[in-house]
């Protein structure tokens, strides 16, 4: 991708998502994510109606007059977005990639934070951490998310969710907003998350193609496995071929859920032709 089609695609994004932040998802992200408590912010003069706990009484006791201690929302959040970019998310049947919609979901969480003065960081990864952006504010950085969310090459096609997690506890010392960005076809990754769940606020969102969820009659047909590059023939015509991917795929569907149920993490499901914009607003107003 040329560099003028590349900044093209940005701006297209960026022009989608941005209103999708400013007008519909800024106040619901806001109200969803809380910030780490209340901060001392000024004293001031008591009013009529104020709590008198808050009264300062040292400065109360030096002006002869009661003063009260102001405190305000320590707003400042950081927003890490977890995002699969193996060989699985290059698949789809209509009119979009899953890399696609994880991308547009992905700039429009970023641009939430955005307005909210929040930091953002990226974490690409596959079986191995493939890019890690640390987390800062402003909009030039969440324009250098997009890029790499568009361009970004991946040295690997395969998936190792447990690992990417590892690597997040380790560099991310504070609590942190996160969204894992997948469409979860793996396993493993039970102990990893749970311990993840606990120190920061974890959302998986899964991004899925309907004709993923099982395998049509189509006879004796050539099957890619985009993960691992070997290429089968199938036989689609066979029931027990039919059953048995579809049990593993429902298994890993499980998997996920369960997982992240029990690790006290969110959950949600986003088909690509589906509005992911309802599916967040709904997730977001839910969480409030």
């Amino acid at each position: 991708m040329d560099t003028k089609e590349l900044l093209k695609k940005v701006r297209k994004i960026e022009i989608k998502t941005r209103r999708l932040s400013d007008h519909i998802f800024g106040g619901e992200y806001h109200s969803t994510f809380k910030g780490r408590g209340m901060t001392f912010s000024e004293v001031r003069q008591y009013q009529f109606g104020d709590d008198v706990r808050s009264i300062d009484w040292n400065v109360t006791a030096r002006y002869n007059e009661p003063f009260v201690k102001v405190f305000e929302e320590e707003r400042e959040l950081t927003m890490m977005l977890m995002v699969d970019v193996s060989g699985s998310e290059l698949f789809g049947t209509t009119n979009s990639f899953k890399k696609d919609i994880i991308t547009e979901i992905s700039a429009t969480l970023a641009f939430s934070a955005l307005q909210n003065n929040d930091k953002i960081g990226l974490l690409l990864f596959t079986d191995e951490i493939e890019l890690f952006i640390p987390p800062k504010k402003g909009k030039s950085h969440v324009l250098r998310i997009i890029r790499e969310l568009l361009e970004f090459s991946p040295k690997s096609n395969k998936t190792n969710i447990g690992e990417a997690l590892k690597y997040l506890t380790n560099v991310m010392k504070k609590k942190a907003i996160v969204f894992v960005l997948s469409d979860f076809m793996a396993a493993d990754y039970k102990q990893t998350l749970r311990i993840t769940g606990k120190k920061h606020d974890v959302t998986g969102i899964r991004i899925y193609d309907e004709k993923e969820e099982h395998i049509p009659n189509l006879g004796v047909v050539q099957m890619l496995d985009s993960e691992t590059g070997s290429v089968k023939l199938v036989n689609t015509q066979s029931k027990n071929v039919r059953k048995t991917y579809g049990e593993y795929y429902r298994n890993r569907v499980d998997y996920f859920k369960d997982t992240f149920n029990k690790s006290g993490c969110g959950v949600l499901d986003c088909r690509v032709d589906e509005s992911y914009v309802k599916k967040l607003l709904g997730y977001f107003k839910r969480r409030g």
